[in-house]
């Protein structure tokens, strides 16, 4: 059954490192929910209770005007292969954009990737383990590389273009500070 700590321990961090896909949660005071698949290589554990994941130009951009708001995010695992767990990261996040001069610190975690828009902080307050034994096994195949591409192919100015399109106000009409804080 489910198991609360106050941060990450290795065996945590080593299970996270293993993982292709995590899912990433964040809400407003009201409004929609937002619940996102993430992949591509895109987290890292920083430390027991620090993980930043690069956010890719997507059709929304719910995280981040969550964030602004109030800054609570949940980030989840979930083992498909070998043993069961799944293991939650709630906390309080940041959002940091490539104007900002944390950028070029955090943005060294990564490969480089076409489309980056964001780099999220989380401050993880607790750690939650649960069972996972109603998660169904899948094998992983490989990672897309449609994201990639079409970011590529719109280049610099067209997905800043995409950007003032589809990203600058979250699906309730909140800031989402593509461009800059509100």
């Amino acid at each position: 059954m489910a198991e609360q700590y106050q941060a990450l321990d290795p065996e945590h961090i080593a299970f996270i490192e293993q993982q292709h896909i995590f899912f990433t949660a964040t809400a407003g005071a009201e409004g929609y929910i937002n619940l996102s698949p993430k992949g591509m290589d895109s987290l890292r554990v920083l430390d027991s209770t620090r993980v930043v994941w690069l956010n890719l130009t997507g059709s929304g951009n719910e995280s981040a005007a969550h964030v602004l708001e109030n800054g609570r995010m949940t980030i989840m695992f979930c083992s498909f292969e070998k043993k069961p767990l799944i293991l939650r990261l709630y906390g309080q996040a940041t959002v940091c954009h490539a104007r900002d001069e944390a950028w070029q610190e955090l943005s060294a975690f990564f490969p480089e990737h076409p489309g980056a828009r964001q780099i999220f902080t989380l401050n993880v307050a607790m750690v939650q383990t649960s069972c996972g034994y109603a998660v169904p096994y899948f094998d992983f195949k490989e990672d897309r590389s449609m994201l990639a591409n079409w970011a590529e192919a719109r280049g610099e100015e067209g997905l800043r273009d995409y950007w003032e399109q589809k990203n600058i106000l979250s699906l309730d009409g909140q800031q989402t500070g593509i461009f800059e804080d509100p």
